[in-house]
């Protein structure tokens, strides 16, 4: 069977590293407050010479060296962000002309939190259909222009970053394939005033900033994981004790906790980044997966589960050995 099998991952983060002490010197905040109710230590926060483009080309260069491909071998880019250089052309298209792949496909897509996992399944489907051959996947945010920093409820949780991998179409057999196993996405448009940003072209002809009601997209966090990842593990035929690792969204280690303890899943089991990185939003698991995959915890073989959810709502997950 045709199979989208990750032979590369790589990652990107901006030069300035910001703990919770030195924010807590322009924000009404303290370390213990957000460690207590959010796990996060640090985020690193792009600069004026950093872009969503520039992080993205970076980790995606990473992703195409350790894959061991010419960068022209790649046809097919999906870019993951809700933080484009520019309403249009797609930041994706700037990433192809970075890396000298022109003649491919390359378009971004908008899921917030949930874009990473919507790419992947995007880019499996044209993996598997011989639409592409070879793809790059893309998560990548400059959240932190889009973050009013005098609310403390939002601005101490998001940071950016950029996180990439190689897809390449395979034959896989044997009882063990490598590859995407499985994906399943879902939305819910009647949440779109929990997690949102109040601007945009068409409405204020502004960015606009980050909005968010926690308690509630907190609850529908635990509940939508939960059973999408249920939805996976019946399509691939696998149990949750088979999973070797679940790479989360990075949003909350409340939420990260609360979702491994209902599917009974053992926390040494769970990769957790959202202490140094913080929400990253697209970015957040493929950064994650890359992290895990070079400190080698993960390793090949494994069979690794994804999910993420975020605004709109959207939400889902993935299923792959690597």
């Amino acid at each position: 069977m045709r199979r989208s099998v990750m032979i590369g991952t790589g990652s990107a983060l901006p030069k300035r590293a910001v703990s919770n002490d030195e924010l807590s010197k322009t924000v009404d905040t303290s370390d213990e407050w957000i460690v207590e109710r959010t796990g996060i230590r640090n985020r690193y926060i792009a600069g004026d010479d950093e872009t969503t483009a520039s992080l993205a080309t970076d980790a995606a260069r990473m992703a195409i060296e350790t894959a061991g491909v010419a960068p022209d071998s790649i046809d097919l880019i999906i870019l993951a962000t809700a933080t484009p250089n520019q309403t249009f052309p797609a930041t994706a298209t700037i990433v192809q002309n970075e890396l000298g792949c022109n003649r491919g496909i390359a378009f971004d897509v908008a899921a917030v939190c949930s874009g990473f996992l919507y790419a992947v399944g995007v880019a499996d489907s044209m993996l598997r259909t011989g639409s592409a051959n070879r793809a790059l996947v893309i998560g990548a945010e400059t959240f932190s222009r889009i973050l009013d920093w005098e609310d403390r409820s939002t601005c101490v949780l998001f940071g950016d970053g950029a996180g990439a991998i190689v897809l390449d179409a395979r034959e896989e057999t044997g009882d063990a394939p490598r590859g995407v196993l499985a994906t399943k996405l879902h939305a819910d448009g009647a949440h779109n005033q929990m997690l949102y940003v109040d601007g945009g072209p068409s409405t204020t002809q502004t960015v606009g900033k980050v909005r968010m009601k926690g308690r509630e997209v907190f609850r529908h966090a635990v509940v939508n994981l939960s059973e999408v990842l249920g939805e996976v593990l019946d399509e691939a035929g696998v149990e949750i004790s088979d999973i070797d690792w679940l790479v989360p969204h990075q949003a909350n280690a409340r939420i990260l906790n609360a979702t491994a303890k209902k599917l009974n899943m053992p926390n040494e089991k769970v990769v957790v980044t959202v202490d140094q990185h913080a929400n990253t939003s697209a970015a957040s698991v493929p950064l994650a997966l890359d992290v895990a995959i070079r400190d080698g915890r993960i390793k090949s073989g494994d069979l690794v589960m994804l999910e993420a959810m975020g605004g709109g709502f959207t939400w889902g997950a993935s299923l792959m050995r690597v």
